[in-house]
């Protein structure tokens, strides 16, 4: 369909309206900080949309840190393609999902390593991103105190950027956190039947 002579006009002053409020709050927005973005929510991305940051943060040539709660008993693309990349720190510290390990004690003593690992990073400013993959899960069953954790994430190097993911984010982590999304679900394979594919979820 073609544009007649009104609705070009038209679409060129929407566009100038909008283009001089966008400039208003790029020119507001005038401070430099680390940031703590949260991803959570029962929807797919999570843990996808923490790995494109870390996958742009590599193309600034800064350093990462990743630390994978609760997976860890298979093999991902993910695993595969960062470990090997300089520049990054990968460490997969979960033993599998609650419901296939069936053992709090031993998932709460996994995620006091992971914990542990973590906290290193989040004290050295030589990180620029890390990600805390799945973390959520892991405040969600108590398996670390959840007080420790925040207190360590507002303790981290100023200009250290930090993306938390998983389900359930706690309502302290979300008010702590600079930016919050919520993934929610409007279809999903997996309930059609189809299993995790390669390449899309693992």
């Amino acid at each position: 369909m073609r544009e007649n002579a009104k609705d070009s006009e038209r679409h060129a002053r929407r566009m100038a309206k909008k283009q001089a409020i966008m400039q208003q709050r790029i020119k507001a927005a005038d401070q430099d900080q680390g940031v703590l973005l949260v991803l959570t929510g029962p929807g797919k991305g999570k843990s996808s949309s923490a790995f494109g940051m870390a996958a742009r943060a590599l193309g600034h040539g800064m350093k990462v840190g990743i630390v994978q709660f609760i997976k860890g008993r298979f093999t991902t693309g993910e695993d595969r393609f960062f470990r090997e990349l300089p520049g990054v720190s990968y460490h997969v510290m979960g033993e599998g999902f609650t419901w296939d390990t069936q053992d709090r004690e031993r998932d709460v003593r996994a995620a006091e390593a992971a914990w542990e690992v973590a906290r290193s990073m989040l004290q050295d400013p030589a990180y620029q991103l890390v990600v805390l993959d799945e973390l959520n899960i892991v405040l969600k069953y108590e398996y670390l105190d959840l007080d420790r954790v925040l207190d360590d994430l507002s303790a981290r190097p100023e200009m250290q950027h930090v993306a938390v993911t998983g389900r359930n984010a706690p309502p302290e982590l979300i008010e702590l956190a600079d930016t919050v999304t919520e993934m929610q679900v409007v279809k999903h394979a997996f309930k059609a039947g189809i299993r995790a594919q390669k390449g899309v979820e693992l």
